[in-house]
């Protein structure tokens, strides 16, 4: 399926870019027909975490590449190299896929790659993403986003879903499934990254709303409204709205919605309590709107994410007969 280069420099993210080795590298067993050939390419020798790579090529090499691979790397604050950035353009300009993973979607976007396009990268990041290159329309809630020449990824595993992804795109479905079946991995995961975000507290202490919030927290099964919180915080709901957007950067009723999916989150996580059970003790109302919201804000089903991120098993039923210990 011709090369896939692989285009490195100093402080690369070692993960993202040993799961492009991983899959690209070699053909899994019993997958006839051909499969990539891999060109690890850069300026010089590279340090990447902790290990010190010597490319195979030049960046030179890109642009004679069917797909070149952008890995992520770990500072982002720091503009990525001019050298880089004009080899991954000058390597699209002339046919190849481009696809980055993780942070390497800095790279594509300031090689222009992503201007007026849809993109997304680790959701720790995509603020910054979004601000420096306001040109990019970024997706903070995806897995990977697919512009048919131009590919992004989220961050870490979802550098899997992508190359997963690309795998399909090459060699079909049942390939895919094979690699992913090899690695351990499902083909295909459900939702997008909104799932694994976290939303903590504003951290300083002294902020309008810093007695207010936890007032609010420890009160999610009870039916809110924002001039309860105004009344709460001893000021106007229009002045209240001024400071949630100051300090948390949304509105209260949003605010307040985003804490209610948190705590449906950690009761699916650490809890067998139903869905019922879980919508009355986040305030949500009834399963039904629960699903609603938690679809909408996470991706996925309740039912979904707690099978996806459960802490431990269910218990067995006291009593029950006919069951098989010790086969999980």
């Amino acid at each position: 399926m011709g090369t896939v280069a692989l285009a490195v420099t100093d402080g690369m993210l070692h993960f993202e870019l040993s799961v492009a080795y991983e899959i690209f590298g070699a053909a899994p067993a019993g997958v006839a027909g051909p499969w990539y050939d891999v060109a690890v390419c850069g300026s010089d020798a590279v340090q990447v975490g902790r290990f010190r790579l010597e490319p195979d090529h030049g960046f030179d090499r890109l642009r004679r590449a069917e797909t070149v691979i952008v890995p992520g790397w770990a500072d982002v604050d720091v503009a990525p190299p001019a050298d880089l950035v004009d080899a991954v353009r000058a390597a699209h300009e002339a046919g190849a896929r481009v696809a980055s993973l993780c942070t390497g979607a800095f790279v594509l976007a300031a090689a222009g790659l992503l201007d007026g396009k849809r993109a997304t990268t680790h959701w720790a990041h995509t603020g910054d993403l979004a601000a420096r290159y306001p040109r990019v329309e970024v997706d903070p809630d995806v897995l990977y986003v697919d512009n048919g020449s131009v590919l992004t990824s989220a961050g870490k595993a979802a550098a899997l879903d992508l190359c997963l992804h690309l795998v399909r795109l090459d060699h079909g479905s049942s390939v895919a499934n094979v690699v992913a079946r090899r690695l351990v991995v499902p083909p295909h995961r459900a939702g997008g990254q909104a799932q694994f975000v976290t939303t903590p507290m504003p951290a300083q202490d002294d902020h309008p709303l810093s007695a207010l919030l936890p007032w609010v927290i420890e009160r999610l099964d009870q039916p809110l409204t924002v001039e309860d919180m105004a009344r709460r915080a001893r000021m106007s709901s229009r002045h209240l709205g001024r400071h949630f957007r100051a300090t948390t950067g949304t509105t209260p009723l949003q605010w307040l919605l985003t804490q209610r999916i948190r705590r449906a989150q950690e009761l699916l996580e650490k809890t067998d309590d139903s869905i019922d059970a879980i919508a009355a003790a986040t305030g949500t109302g009834t399963a039904t709107t629960l699903r609603r919201h938690f679809n909408r804000t996470v991706g996925v089903p309740p039912d979904t994410y707690r099978r996806t991120f459960r802490s431990r098993p269910r218990p067995e039923p006291e009593g029950e007969t006919g069951a098989v210990k010790g086969t999980r």
